[in-house]
């Protein structure tokens, strides 16, 4: 296949959608942080630890969608910051876990709910079917890779 033959298949418009949409709503989700002192990943860490025991790193980044080698440095990052500390597991000392701080679970109390309502302003547009009709076919998507 040559370079106009790729560029005509039938699947190209779909791609193009499913990355302009990724885009939307990536812009839309970090607009709703401004003036928080968090990056869009520390957010995601922050969300991930709210209202949890202590997590390990791998915990975190399975629920997350930060990955292993990014995670350390956001939570040295949010370390710094006083919002989260690293626990020892009391049965595997090479287990590192982490925590919430007081004042980490302050900032998750009261960013998680506006953020929700900042992201129910656009998904509410949706009926339940349609989220549904579009949960499914991310899903379908999602399994082909």
């Amino acid at each position: 296949m040559n370079a106009k033959a790729a560029a005509k298949q039938d699947f190209m418009p779909l791609m193009r959608e499913l990355v302009r949409t990724y885009q939307a709503f990536a812009a839309y989700d970090a607009a709703g942080y401004r003036g928080t002192g968090l990056t869009v990943p520390q957010a995601d860490v922050l969300f991930t630890l709210g209202d949890q025991d202590a997590l390990t790193f791998k915990a975190i980044g399975e629920k997350s969608l930060i990955t292993k080698g990014t995670l350390t440095g956001v939570v040295d990052r949010m370390e710094q910051k006083g919002l989260v500390r690293r626990v020892n597991c009391p049965v595997d000392r090479r287990c590192v876990r982490a925590t919430l701080t007081e004042q980490g679970n302050s900032l998750f109390e009261r960013e998680f709910p506006r953020q929700i309502a900042h992201m129910k302003s656009r998904f509410g547009r949706l009926s339940k079917a349609e989220q549904q009709q579009a949960l499914e076919s991310l899903r379908k998507l999602r399994s082909i890779f």
